[in-house]
């Protein structure tokens, strides 16, 4: 089944556009990545999801059901967390925690516990002293500490130090190991190639690619640095030069062949090729315009 399935969805704000046919589909159990520069459209998605924007057009389902037609009932087997997260002041964190659990008609004291000490959250302090990563921990939390089936994170990782960044990403990844489906936005394409199996990803409101991590990584072009000359070489299928203090960098996507006779004759001291990133072929796509299937 489909935790999330959309179709053709479609938000606009007055004449401004949202999002624009948006079809995209993420099986239960996987662990996925919603990619797109700030403005994409990301965040307009999730709400629409969760039900707190209608859209203007389309269709939206999670676990089978409509949004609109099931939304109280579909809310309980969800864990959000908000680009920014916003708290009643004079409150202290344990309570806020403990709101959050009753909201839910849920005692989460235990598990709220064991995942205060592992974000390192002081559920002592009150929200008017806490620091924005602390607040973001607080959200993380909240909704992490019912064990819902779905995770909705929206730019999870603003705010958080390296270290609970990489607990964060432990933390999910063991719920994902449990059977729960994990949809997080981000423009950090790095943390996306590293923990998500699956990614999506929009521009301009538009589903732009989506599939697994290693097949939108997949491609023929190389990343090429050479050291001991100041200019890529003059040879087609060479695009995204970069100068370096002693060398060059660029993509390369043509023969293996002929590439290394032409570097032979050049006064090389060293020469290095690898796969080139995600971050590297996603701008391809965005640069060519490419739209690949919109199922992951």
């Amino acid at each position: 089944m489909q935790a999330i399935q959309t179709r053709q969805l479609t938000k606009y704000y007055g004449k401004n556009r949202g999002i624009e046919d948006v079809s995209l589909s993420v099986e239960e159990g996987e662990f996925c990545g919603f990619i797109g520069p700030n403005g994409a459209g990301k965040s307009t998605t999730m709400r629409i999801l969760l039900g707190l924007i209608t859209a203007t057009s389309g269709t939206a389902e999670l676990f089978g059901q409509d949004v609109r037609a099931h939304g109280t009932e579909l809310l309980s087997r969800i864990g959000y967390l908000p680009s920014e997260t916003v708290f009643y002041d004079g409150m202290r964190v344990r309570e806020i925690l403990r709101l959050s659990a009753g909201l839910r008609g849920r005692d989460c004291a235990r598990e709220a516990g064991r995942l205060c000490e592992r974000l390192e959250l002081d559920p002592s302090k009150k929200v008017e002293e806490l620091s924005l990563g602390n607040r973001k921990k607080v959200g993380i939390v909240c909704a992490m500490q019912h064990r819902p089936e779905l995770y909705l994170m929206d730019e999870p990782t603003s705010g958080l130090d390296p270290l609970i960044q990489k607990e964060f990403f432990a933390l999910l990844a063991e719920r994902n190991r449990e059977g729960a489906t994990v949809f997080l936005s981000s423009h950090v394409l790095s943390e996306v190639q590293r923990y998500c199996t699956h990614a999506v990803v929009l521009r301009d409101g538009r589903l732009l690619v989506g599939d697994r991590v290693d097949r939108i990584g997949h491609t023929d072009a190389r990343r090429v640095t050479v050291k001991g000359v100041r200019e890529a070489p003059g040879m087609e299928r060479i695009r995204d030069v970069r100068q370096l203090e002693d060398g060059v960098s660029f993509l390369y996507d043509g023969r293996p062949d002929h590439l290394l006779r032409t570097l032979a004759d050049l006064p090389l001291t060293d020469v290095t090729i690898t796969e080139p990133d995600l971050e590297e072929v996603l701008w391809h796509y965005y640069e060519e315009g490419a739209h690949g299937h919109s199922e992951t």
